[in-house]
């Protein structure tokens, strides 16, 4: 299992531009290791969760999943955060750009911010359309998703009469929060997010797999992924975890002054993976005056942007390309007889093909300019080797924040903007009175 794990994926380091001493971080990477894996914490259940995963668990959630598919046009998902990013990385990398997965519906999101505009469309988009709800969150206490919940759970009561539980399913903590007592009182089906489990860890958990599979994406390929990922990654030397690797080579560039990280993609349907991954580190990392502001950038439209900045602003960040070698669909360049684009040299290649040599290229400017590059590359952008990245980012994060000495798990700065915003919004109903 191993060979095949290491050749479907694989880390480049020989274009980072440092020299890192790996015998230096052998016992503190296994300190860490050994923590993480054996130290039972409030939130790091996410480790073990795919080798735990219950088969009848997996079995209901594809069983909702096809109701859904059968009665359903549009599974409308309310959340935010860790309760929507990842699920929305996996559907928008693994379904077709225009149209739907084979057998799947139409996934809508929101709750993940607070456009009256982009409510008011969506209410207007679901008429004559056949929908069902899933709202996910741990607490029940975010204000987005909770307003949201509020706006849809009347939509559907008003819409569907006394039937309308049947079509709403929450996403919540099992045995506790204001989410579930709603759950509870209405008759609503529920999914349990693990209590050990936090909100960015929890894309393999159901706030992640009933939407995913309600897309029409096997969640069963996708753990399978992540399952392979634990298991490779439970190695605790540093020179033989890739996640480690990376982990410890991020920290070696921060403690040379390099503050950004640009997570570079070359396939579109990434750019929701990039806002989770920009989640997952910026929330872990990003306190006491600590960590590497995370980024992304998709090529080739960005070289045309950001690509200028990157050649020649600033010395403050690098790269970590991230490159899948196979996807399903291809296009070769049709033959003109006349050639007056002067691109007829090109017609034994296709599109995949030039992407991939300007990958090269990219690679190469930028290397030429002193930027530092990681490049991760895994063998096919399928549902395995999706769980397999995901898991790895997970890993790799965890890691890289008690590296910083930082907790990867609580995020104290996003808890003081909800405060704030309670305490104006209160403040302003008092003055209006």
């Amino acid at each position: 299992m191993v060979n095949r794990l290491l050749a479907n994926m694989s880390l480049d380091e020989s274009l980072i531009g440092i020299h890192v001493n790996w015998s230096m971080y052998f016992p503190t990477v296994a300190l860490i290791h050994r923590h993480l894996e054996n130290v039972p914490e409030q939130l790091n259940g996410w480790v073990d969760d795919p080798l735990q995963q219950s088969p009848k668990l997996i079995q209901a959630i594809n069983e909702t999943a096809h109701e859904i598919q059968l009665n359903a046009d549009v599974l409308v998902v309310v959340g935010i955060g860790g309760s929507y990013l990842g699920a929305k990385a996996v559907q928008d990398a693994l379904t077709p750009y225009f149209g739907l997965q084979e057998n799947g519906v139409e996934v809508l999101y929101v709750g993940h911010n607070l456009s009256g505009t982009y409510m008011k469309q969506l209410i207007n988009h679901l008429h004559n359309k056949e929908v069902y709800m899933n709202v996910i969150s741990k607490s029940g206490e975010t204000m987005e998703t909770m307003l949201a919940f509020r706006v849809l759970r009347n939509y559907m009561k008003n819409r569907y009469g006394n039937t309308h539980n049947n079509r709403i399913i929450v996403t919540t903590e099992s045995n506790n929060g204001s989410l579930k007592k709603i759950a509870d009182q209405n008759q609503y089906r529920t999914f349990a997010i693990p209590s050990n489990i936090g909100g960015r860890y929890s894309v393999l958990t159901p706030a992640g797999l009933l939407p995913i599979a309600t897309a029409g994406i096997d969640i069963n390929q996708l753990l399978e992924g992540a399952k392979d990922a634990a298991i490779h990654f439970k190695e605790e030397q540093v020179e033989r975890n890739m996640a480690y690797r990376y982990a410890v080579i991020r920290y070696e560039l921060y403690k040379k002054g390099y503050q950004m990280e640009l997570l570079a993609c070359f396939e579109p349907s990434l750019a929701k993976l990039q806002q989770w991954w920009q989640q997952l580190f910026a929330e872990s990392e990003g306190k006491e005056q600590k960590g590497l502001f995370p980024s992304s950038v998709c090529y080739s439209s960005d070289l045309h942007s950001m690509g200028q900045f990157i050649q020649d602003g600033s010395p403050i960040l690098f790269e970590t390309l991230l490159h899948f070698n196979e996807v399903d669909m291809d296009y070769f360049l049709p033959i003109e007889e006349r050639d007056e684009d002067a691109l007829n040299y090109l017609t034994d290649k296709s599109f995949n093909e030039i992407n991939t040599v300007a990958k090269e290229g990219v690679t190469a400017a930028h290397a030429d300019a002193g930027v530092p590059i990681i490049q991760i590359q895994l063998k096919k952008l399928d549902a395995y080797h999706f769980g397999f990245l995901l898991y790895f980012f997970m890993k790799a994060c965890a890691m890289s924040a008690y590296l910083l000495k930082v907790n990867p798990f609580d995020q104290p700065g996003v808890e003081q903007y909800k405060i704030k915003t309670l305490e104006l919004l209160i403040n302003s109903v008092i003055y209006k009175n």
